[in-house]
């Protein structure tokens, strides 16, 4: 018998009673990357692969063996960088990364206590294991017993122990507590639009309870109601509670309300008798009064502390411990979304799950920085893009406040890629919508359920009416405190169908509708419709001004979610600009283009320069201004939907400097060579195209403190543009206010002298060692004077010291070489190192270096 390794959940011993039903089992997973024969089998001998924890992706990891010949010697250097290689299939979508077969596998003993035997732990406890998600395609055995299959990986899904192990055969080690799981995970062929991820990349649990228990899937608190003229809430709280004992039991179910100091504020009970062997549960509801409660908001996100517990003959069984908040929504055409009460328009960005340099691995602390992020940048609102989100994400929009549509589809039955999960929807969609309903109801965050992401069948009779009625029922026999929405573009997919005839259809069957870059349709539609509900589900950066505009104008339309909020891996070059004298319209763009590029913020955080005309916008900033080189005589400026002009934030444009953009190698790009006509040389430095945005009507620009003019800013785009000739120094906007005794705004950009040093910034330099917790330091390449060097790129070299992994990169969206790179090329004078500990504590020490600049270094405490 071959050693196996073993790991012994001591955390179970170590928590509360009340805590016990459920512990980490994201340590000490083995992996092989690649089909294996028989891994499946308990007894298969592991000792050889790799050792790691998930949350985790193996797209993100080399698509190469370093070890091979062909790379050291580089004859695979033009089709292999990193996780990327021209051979994958995906193409853009996948963003060049390569997917494939993954095993994993682990070996526990189960937390039993005592002298207590196996069969005697088993009569008295039901056991689970619960993958949050698992990319793509997923078989699962216990102790060699095939024990699931889950065809969707954003879906969770469980497996109960009992059944297995209460079969002698299915045991090990002469009926010791020893449990193998064998996890076989398939990505392969055409399943996605954009980077999905591949393997174990989310959480997984053991939920160990007594027979008489509850189920976090089933049990929901909702804290929607106010009373008495708003001065208390009403809480309802639904549970189911399932009793697996052979014998009936009469018990008391209970709930405590906590505030967020722990104290009670609520109790209530009654007593409930359960039948014998009643796995489908009973349904139990109990209402409670919360005097004077302290509603969540956005700008004071607070969450009471369900305590949902079932006692029998005095002893507690089982508890679950709820956050909730109590919050009202209300929607409507003629005062559009009222939360508390109170007027509120969408703020939104749309985000992939994807975390950036870290993949598709859903660590709780990147989920918790992508919210920071968002909120720092004036989003008040996502729409999960077109999947379940983690709950980690969930959970951060939560307690930092920012509302959510949470959303489970992007197609139905109609395929958008030849292998995506329309071959399943047909059998799995009711309880796949269902499963997002259960899971994600007890958050405040979430204000709509989306069941559709531009789905073909949206207007089709009869199917797609059908299909929409059994969502919509899904939906509200789990939730009926939130409306239905979907995102429903342009019948570019249904040639026959118009918008003006057709898309009421769409509309008629969700409560809700989301345009997708369709905000020449509002008014018309309102006049035809005037009690329909809008916002922008989608729509294109480029575009902001005129959906914000009409956002601002009625209160039926309840706001816009950009097409992206933040970049991501996939649907490559989506959001790019060319230079070009010919008019073929090219829509994604091959290798080396890994990333969308349409983001507010970039693959590492950065803003980009939209991101500052979104803050005039948004009436975040007075004042915003970006600098482009001119266009070569002949070309035009071809900026795709989802793009952005070519212009940057800073004042460094001599004539060696051109956005990446501009320059010669994005005109490479496999599916656009040959066909683009553009003359690369033909920029000129005396001829730099100035945007000044503001909502001042006036403004005037300033080159080292000589006025270049002044122009009124366009009341429908806010811009005022000039045409200078570069001189280094400084380059002022200052605003005209229309008000006589309002002070003017000024916006500097000041020429960068030569780098000179490397400076470093972590967002905390104190963190746990659990490998749920992240650092992000970002690499900065400054002057003499302590200025950002906006135009640098420059080879870095980073070493890592202590117990941490570290990976590294830039917001470059062709820069293969620098994505999960420790020797990234910076990237508009900037990188990003991430740290992630290995659940032990310590000390973990960054050094960066770079030829010709001054060093720096930082540590990272963990504990």
């Amino acid at each position: 018998m071959k050693k196996i390794t073993i790991f012994t959940l001591f955390s179970l011993f170590l928590l509360p009673a009340v805590a016990q039903r459920k512990a980490s089992l994201d340590i000490g997973w083995k992996f092989h990357r690649g089909d294996v024969v028989n891994a499946e089998v308990a007894e298969y001998d592991d000792s050889k692969w790799r050792t790691l924890t998930v949350p985790h992706d193996f797209s993100m990891e080399p698509a190469f063996d370093l070890s091979d010949e062909r790379q050291r010697t580089g004859g695979w250097s033009d089709v292999l960088v990193g996780p990327f290689s021209r051979l994958s299939i995906g193409n853009w979508d996948t963003g060049q990364t390569v997917g494939g077969t993954g095993w994993y596998r682990k070996t526990f003993i189960l937390p039993i206590q005592g002298n207590a035997s196996l069969d005697t732990y088993l009569s008295q406890t039901n056991v689970n294991i619960r993958f949050d998600g698992v990319y793509h395609q997923a078989e699962v055995w216990v102790n060699g017993v095939k024990a699931a299959v889950n065809v969707y990986g954003y879906m969770p899904f469980v497996i109960n122990l009992n059944k297995i192990l209460a079969d002698a055969k299915n045991r090990r080690h002469d009926n010791e507590p020893v449990v193998t799981v064998a996890v076989k995970v398939v990505n392969e062929g055409l399943n996605s639009r954009w980077y999905a991820g591949s393997g174990i990349f989310r959480h997984v649990w053991l939920e160990t309870t007594e027979k008489l228990h509850l189920d976090e899937w089933d049990a929901y608190v909702d804290g929607s109601e106010l009373i008495n003229k708003g001065k208390d809430a009403n809480v309802k709280v639904f549970a189911k509670v399932f009793n697996e004992d052979a014998h009936s039991a009469v018990t008391q179910f209970c709930v405590d309300i906590l505030d967020a100091a722990g104290i009670p504020v609520a109790h209530h009970e009654k007593e409930l008798t359960v039948g014998a062997s009643n796995a489908a549960g009973t349904d139990v509801a109990i209402e409670l009064p919360v005097k004077t409660p302290r509603l969540w908001s956005l700008e004071d996100p607070y969450r009471y502390t369900a305590k949902v517990y079932v006692s029998k003959s005095g002893e507690e069984k089982d508890a679950l411990y709820i956050p909730f908040g109590i919050r009202t929504l209300h929607f409507s055409a003629e005062e559009g979304f009222l939360l508390n009460g109170k007027p509120t328009k969408l703020y939104g960005g749309c985000v992939h799950h994807d975390n950036g340099l870290l993949g598709a691995a859903g660590i709780d602390r990147a989920e918790i920085h992508k919210v920071e992020l968002l909120k720092a940048q004036g989003y008040n609102a996502v729409r999960c893009s077109h999947n379940l989100p983690t709950e980690a994400f969930l959970n951060a929009c939560d307690s930092l406040g920012m509302l959510v549509i949470d959303e489970v589809f992007d197609q139905w039955e109609e395929p958008k890629r030849s292998n995506d999960y329309s071959q399943y929807f047909a059998r799995d969609y009711m309880k796949d919508m269902a499963l997002m309903v259960r899971r994600d109801r007890n958050h405040p965050s979430i204000i709509m359920w989306s069941i559709g992401n531009e789905i073909a069948q949206r207007a089709d009779i009869p199917r797609g009416k059908e299909i929409a009625l059994n969502l919509n029922l899904a939906v509200n026999e789990n939730d009926h405190t939130r409306p239905t929405t979907m995102a429903i573009n342009s019948f570019w997919d249904r040639p026959q169908f118009t918008w003006e005839k057709d898309s009421h259809r769409a509309f008629d069957y969700i409560e809700v509708g989301g345009y997708n870059y369709e905000w020449k349709h509002y008014e018309a539609d309102h006049d035809s419709f005037p009690d329909r509900i809008m916002y922008g589900s989608e729509s294109f950066p480029k575009e902001m001004a005129q959906n914000w505009n009409l956002v601002d104008k009625h209160p039926y339309i309840l706001g816009d979610f950009v097409w992206t909020a933040i970049d991501y891996v996939g649907e490559a070059g989506l959001g790019h600009t060319y230079e070009r004298s010919d008019n073929r319209w090219i829509q994604f763009l091959s290798w080396p283009w890994f990333n969308a590029w349409c983001g507010d913020l970039d693959l590492i955080g950065d803003k980009k320069p939209q991101s500052y005309y979104r803050d005039v916008l948004w009436n975040r900033s007075k004042l915003a201004m970006a600098v482009r080189p001119s266009v070569p005589d002949g070309e035009y400026e071809d900026v795709n939907g989802w793009g952005w002009t070519a212009e940057e934030n800073h004042w460094n444009f001599g004539k060696a400097y051109l956005p990446i953009e501009l320059r010669p190698e994005n005109y490479q790009t496999s599916n656009v060579v040959g066909n683009l006509k553009h003359n690369v040389n033909g920029h000129r430095s005396d001829s730099l195209r100035v945007n000044v945005y503001s909502r001042e009507p006036r403004v005037r620009l300033l080159i080292n403190d000589s006025i270049m003019g002044e122009k009124d800013t366009d009341p429908e785009t806010y811009t005022a543009t000039f045409t200078v000739a570069y001189e280094p120094g400084s380059l002022k906007a200052i605003t005209i206010p229309q008000a006589k005794k309002a002070k003017p705004d000024s916006l500097e950009f000041i020429t960068a002298l030569p780098p000179a040093r490397l400076t470093l910034k972590a967002d905390r330099v104190s963190i746990s060692s659990s490998h749920n917790d992240l650092a992000y330091i970002t690499i900065c390449v400054e002057d003499e004077e302590g200025h950002l060097c906006p135009t640098a790129e420059i080879p870095v070299e980073i070493t890592v010291s202590g117990p941490a992994a570290v990976v590294a990169g830039t917001g470059h969206p062709y820069d293969m070489h620098s994505f999960r790179s420790l020797r990234p090329t910076t990237f508009r004078g900037k990188a990003l190192a991430i740290v992630q500990p290995q659940d032990q504590s310590g000390e973990v020490t960054l050094t960066v270096r770079a030829e010709g600049l001054e060093e720096a270094q930082i540590t990272i405490e963990m504990k």
